[in-house]
């Protein structure tokens, strides 16, 4: 996570330079909703501010200072959340899975603390996906540190089948950036999108 202490406002300022693409996750990530929930990983807060989300828990406390004050904010790690066992309707995770040492326990950890579980994820294989690991091959400081997923590793850490997939950016890197609405998907069409996000229920485990 050093990076992200010495990078943060290069980490926010992705969302400043690409907000077209920007927007089109947030427009995904709106679809499933997680309204007055909690954001684990929530960084400087580009999405659980805007979606209306009450609190976050992200282990940088440099990027924590760059999220806005409305917003109930606690420095820790997904692995071992410091929060009640269902204390909020929806725990929201954009791009934390393929930041964490165990994807798998932060996924549990969401679960104990929420009624429902979105997360959103690169995947793997996608034109996205592919762009992003290239560029970590060549030394990005931040994809460098990322390990990716396809939807069904996160559907297989998960455990259960998902009960909505959305996704958004179907089209590639080299396009002309657009916003594009989202749409509800199978998990097998989600793997060529560049953004997609899953939704699990807590009483599904």
């Amino acid at each position: 996570m050093e990076v992200f202490k010495a990078r943060a406002l290069d980490y926010d300022a992705w969302y400043v330079k690409h907000p077209s693409l920007y927007e089109s996750e947030l427009l995904a990530a709106a679809r499933l909703g997680c309204r007055g929930g909690v954001e684990v990983g929530v960084g400087t807060g580009r999405f659980a501010a805007p979606l209306g989300l009450r609190a976050g828990v992200d282990p940088v406390r440099e990027m924590l200072r760059l999220a806005p004050r409305e917003l109930d904010l606690v420095e820790g790690v997904g692995e071992m959340l410091p929060l009640r066992r269902r204390a909020f309707p929806c725990a929201l995770l954009v791009v934390t899975l393929c930041f964490v040492q165990d994807p798998a326990a932060v996924l549990r950890e969401a679960m104990r603390v929420a009624e429902r579980v979105v997360t959103c994820i690169v995947p793997r294989d996608s034109p996205w996906g592919r762009r992003y690991r290239e560029a970590a091959a060549r030394g990005h400081p931040f994809y460098a540190k990322a390990r990716f997923y396809t939807v069904r590793e996160v559907v297989e850490m998960a455990g259960v089948a998902p009960s909505r997939v959305v996704a958004t950016l179907s089209y590639g890197p080299d396009a002309a950036e657009a916003v594009e609405e989202p749409r509800e998907v199978s998990v097998e069409e989600a793997e060529e999108a560049g953004f997609v996000c899953l939704e699990f229920r807590s009483d599904d485990f």
